[in-house]
């Protein structure tokens, strides 16, 4: 069973947040994918992470960038794990059919968006149901997460 831990958005958005996370798990020299919702949104993320921070650099790549197996960060809107990742991130909705494979989930949602929110409250019961380790972490006004459950 994985550690799923739920990661609700409300002070920063996904764009501020996620580097961080990423950087602190890739930091631990973990490997991981990244899945969004749709190839579009693969693209708009890659971008992100070549731009978030001009002295900071998290290698990472997609399908287009090829080398699937070699990316310490792999981005795809598919249902894979071609890096052997030990850490799934599940973004804007998108979730994984199998979580065998993994260690630790860690499911971002936009608290502010009631959709996003009542998506992220089914998630959870699924997991639990399923008999996964479930966490729920909030930002903290100052910066940093808050484990709420």
């Amino acid at each position: 069973m994985a550690e799923i831990g739920f990661y609700h958005l409300d002070r920063m958005p996904l764009e501020e947040a996620l580097p961080k996370l990423l950087e602190k798990a890739y930091g631990s020299g973990a490997r991981m994918v990244l899945r969004a919702p749709d190839p579009a949104a693969v693209e708009r993320l890659n971008r992100l992470l070549w731009t978030f921070n001009a002295s900071s650099f998290l290698p990472h790549g997609s399908a287009a960038d090829g080398w699937a197996e070699e990316q310490p960060i792999y981005l795809t809107a598919k249902d894979e794990n071609p890096n052997g990742a030990d850490i799934l991130v599940q973004v804007e909705g998108a979730e994984a059919g199998d979580l065998a494979s993994y260690r630790r989930v860690l499911d971002l949602f936009d608290g502010s968006n009631a959709e996003a929110l009542a998506a992220a409250r089914i998630r959870w019961r699924a997991y639990k149901d399923a008999g996964h380790v479930l966490n729920y972490w909030q930002q903290k006004p100052q910066g940093g997460w808050d484990k709420k459950a």
